[in-house]
């Protein structure tokens, strides 16, 4: 009856740490972005952003952006760029303002955005919807 006892406590025990343990990851916010870029500026874009050049990577990182990809597509003519990021912090407008507010990252932008053209309406990446995630 005793180990019967003890085997109920360590499964309760052991249950209780997996809750917590899965309360306690993070929260991940998932962006999803698109913008239009000049056709005669796409070889110079993908040179940014090559992976021998370190551009702002360690920005990002800093301020909780990962797995950070941007992809490439014609469409009727016109190219577009899509982005994706994860973001994992807890105060996403309040890194995302320090980011705006790092120089390194304003010179960046200096470079890259007038390779680019934003969709109607938009001054930069047009933030998507997101419609499904699979886990």
């Amino acid at each position: 009856m005793v180990r019967v006892k003890k085997l109920i406590v360590v499964i309760l025990l052991a249950a209780m740490i997996g809750i917590l343990i899965g309360c306690a990851q993070p929260k991940v916010k998932r962006v999803g972005m698109v913008i239009g870029i000049r056709p005669d500026k796409i070889g110079q874009y993908k040179a940014l952003h090559a992976d021998t050049n370190p551009g702002v990577r360690d920005l990002l990182n800093k301020y909780h952006m990962h797995n950070f990809s941007i992809y490439l597509h014609k469409i009727e003519g016109k190219y577009y760029e899509f982005g994706y990021y994860e973001y994992t912090g807890d105060d996403y407008e309040g890194d995302m303002a320090k980011l705006d507010a790092e120089p390194r990252n304003k010179e960046w932008l200096a470079v890259c955005d007038p390779l680019q053209i934003p969709l109607k309406g938009y001054k930069s990446w047009a933030v998507m919807e997101e419609v499904y995630h699979n886990d």
